[in-house]
């Protein structure tokens, strides 16, 4: 094995980053415990990966805010600080083929018949308003009958019985096409779920690519190197040899199971408008098995790892089609619902332009605003200035009705129709207001003292 595997990647990142790293030695519960210590540290403006060694009721340690910090992204994808999108774009563009191996630490231990129990795995109860523990952190995979590509999608589900799991496919894409046909042939369609994999290959899950491109070169353009990949046993199906954890199964067309209220990214609780059952007929885990966890809710992590695959992609549309769009910023505050793009606009209608081309591409938004290229995009508070300062309803803002968006925005119809909205908050033609500015030398003075207050407190 190369290195592909979570607990390589935890050894080197600890030992390179240790600041950045958040070892909890007291024992927990995995009744919301965990997730209260996410809460608590994201209130402080704290954001580490988190390792819990304890965990009462389980056998193993379990590791989770993984991708809760953009900075933490960049150092998993080698970019240099600013450069995030630009370095996953390129990375992700050179996808590789699967490397087949016969056997990996994923095969260590192979429980099939009577001693599949997934009542023995560790699963956490992340909110109150839950309707019991959650697996967060499941990929399926799944493979094209006739050409064998591969599909890589994130999907919560719940424990139903000792061999079965409710999930959902509620967003109606790639997998759920796949369940069709497998329905249309009269048969089921053969999944595997991979619980616990380098950061790389969970961050490929999120990618949002077309029917046929198969996630899994995508990981392997992420680490730079081929995905090392095994056969589960029976389907098959082709998973990740360092995996951590790997549940084979099926998923009935026909069969519903009971799947929700879970906590989503939105903030509130939902349901989902399908209810998929996956029956289990292999568990594989490797020996000394962590339990990945994904932050659930409206969490960093949760957020930012479906957001950055997205933004990245939206980032290279915009500036490849609207040469004046200079920064995009999809704000933590809006959950996946919002955007802010800065604007350098050369002629009169340019931001509106762009704006709406956001609003055509990326179906999850329902809000975006343009703001001026000095507003700071990153920030609320300047975006909500620009907006006070610049926007008049009457004239600057377009509604447009009907548009499928997100089945998990509480405010739209059970199938996710939606409005969207433009808000064009630049300074436009005819802008007759003056900036305040402080001078460079007046700025320089006002560091310095500071500085020096602050150093005086230290000491």
């Amino acid at each position: 094995m190369t290195g592909q595997g979570l607990q390589d990647f935890l050894r080197g990142y600890q030992h390179a980053h240790p600041d950045d790293v958040y070892t909890v030695d007291r024992p927990v519960s995995l009744d919301q415990h965990i997730t209260a210590v996410v809460w608590e540290l994201a209130e402080r403006g704290r954001h580490p990966l988190l390792r819990f060694p304890s965990v009462e009721g389980s056998d193993r340690e379990v590791v989770t805010n993984l991708f809760a910090s953009r900075l933490r992204i960049e150092r998993m994808l080698g970019a240099q600080p600013g450069e995030l999108h630009d370095t996953y774009q390129r990375l992700a563009a050179d996808a590789m083929e699967m490397a087949e191996t016969d056997d990996g630490p994923i095969t260590d231990r192979v429980d099939v018949g009577d001693r599949v129990d997934l009542g023995s795995l560790p699963l956490l109860t992340h909110f109150e308003t839950d309707i019991g523990p959650y697996i967060t952190s499941g990929i399926v995979v799944a493979e094209d009958a006739e050409t064998g590509r591969g599909n890589l999608s994130y999907h919560r589900s719940v424990v139903a019985s000792p061999t079965s799991l409710g999930t959902s496919l509620h967003s109606r894409g790639d997998l759920w096409r796949l369940l069709q046909d497998a329905a249309a042939m009269g048969r089921r369609l053969p999944v595997a779920m991979v619980i616990g994999a380098h950061p790389l290959f969970m961050l490929a899950a999120s990618a949002r690519v077309a029917f046929g491109v198969d996630e899994r070169e995508i990981a392997g353009g992420l680490l730079g190197e081929p995905l090392e990949v095994v056969h589960t046993p029976k389907h098959g199906l082709r998973v990740p040899a360092a995996a951590e954890v790997v549940l084979e199964g099926e998923i009935d067309p026909a069969a519903d199971e009971d799947e929700g209220p879970f906590g989503e990214f939105s903030g509130y609780s939902s349901d989902r408008s399908t209810r998929n059952r996956v029956d289990v007929c292999t568990v594989m885990q490797r020996n000394g098995a962590v339990w990945v966890d994904v932050v659930g809710g409206n969490s960093h992590e949760h957020l930012n790892l479906g957001r950055v695959p997205r933004e990245a992609e939206m980032i290279a549309k915009l500036k490849d089609r609207f040469g004046s769009v200079a920064a995009v910023h999809y704000p933590h505050s809006g959950t996946h619902f919002h955007c802010y793009i800065a604007v350098d606009q050369r002629r009169p209608g340019e931001a509106r332009q762009a704006l709406l081309g956001l609003l055509g591409w990326d179906p999850y938004l329902k809000t975006v605003v343009a703001v001026d290229a000095d507003v700071d995009v990153t920030r609320d508070e300047e975006v909500l200035w620009a907006l006070a300062t610049h926007f008049q309803p009457d004239r600057d803002m377009i509604v447009i009705d009907g548009l499928p968006g997100s089945a998990l925005d509480p405010s739209a119809d059970k199938l996710g129709t939606t409005s969207r909205l433009a808000l064009d908050a630049t300074r436009g033609e005819g802008f007759d207001a003056q900036r305040i500015e402080i001078s460079s030398s007046a700025r320089s003075i006002g560091r310095e003292i500071v500085d020096d207050r602050a150093g005086q407190r230290r000491d």
